[in-house]
């Protein structure tokens, strides 16, 4: 998309996370994605990488930074799909390669994603930081354009609930993820041409 029509202020440089923060966070995403944001204690986070709950303290101070870590992980990858896709010359083709972009991420993350988008303290949590309103307001503008009226918010919602519902859905379980993908995308595209 060109730059120079986009009226909102450049993006802010994503933090670092240092290797032993990303290892907290992918031991974190993973038991959350088997027991829960409430059922994973420090404690279990600091048994996964083999290390002292000292070790995990000294990185994180509470398990509520961890979650907020964990969120902004993740949105940092749906962040890179936006990126991506505004690499794109006109909006409607940066809007096809987003939704494209949206269904890759939902099929390959489906089993960490559902702890992320559907835990309550993660839907807590993600609201409150400046990157989600950031790539919310991105991604709305990108898929409903920069004159949508009142009612986008609702409709990229939906949009979302459909691709992330769909992934996650015990009844696409056993599909491979080439297949899933083949299925998603053409419904998705269906749904946003007829918002």
């Amino acid at each position: 998309m060109n730059k120079a029509e986009d009226p909102h202020p450049p993006r802010a440089a994503r933090p670092t996370v240092s290797a032993a923060r990303a290892r907290i966070i992918s031991a974190a995403l993973e038991l959350f994605a088997k027991h829960g944001v409430g059922g994973t204690s420090l404690g279990m986070i600091a048994d996964e990488l083999g290390v002292t709950k000292a070790a995990v303290y000294h990185q994180y101070k509470t398990r509520d930074d961890i979650v907020l870590a964990v969120a902004e992980a993740e949105l940092a990858r749906m962040e890179a799909t936006l990126d991506d896709a505004e690499e794109e010359e006109s909006w409607s083709r940066a809007r096809e390669r987003l939704l494209n972009n949206m269904v890759c991420l939902a099929v390959q993350r489906r089993r960490t994603m559902r702890a992320v988008l559907m835990d309550p303290e993660i839907v807590r949590f993600a609201p409150l930081t400046s990157s989600y309103r950031r790539v919310m307001s991105r991604m709305n503008r990108l898929l409903m354009g920069s004159e949508a009226g009142p009612d986008t918010a609702a409709r990229t919602a939906t949009l979302i609930a459909v691709i992330s519902g769909a992934a996650v859905h015990p009844l696409v379980a056993d599909l491979d993820d080439d297949s899933l993908r083949d299925q998603l995308l053409p419904i998705a595209q269906r749904f946003l041409d007829e918002n």
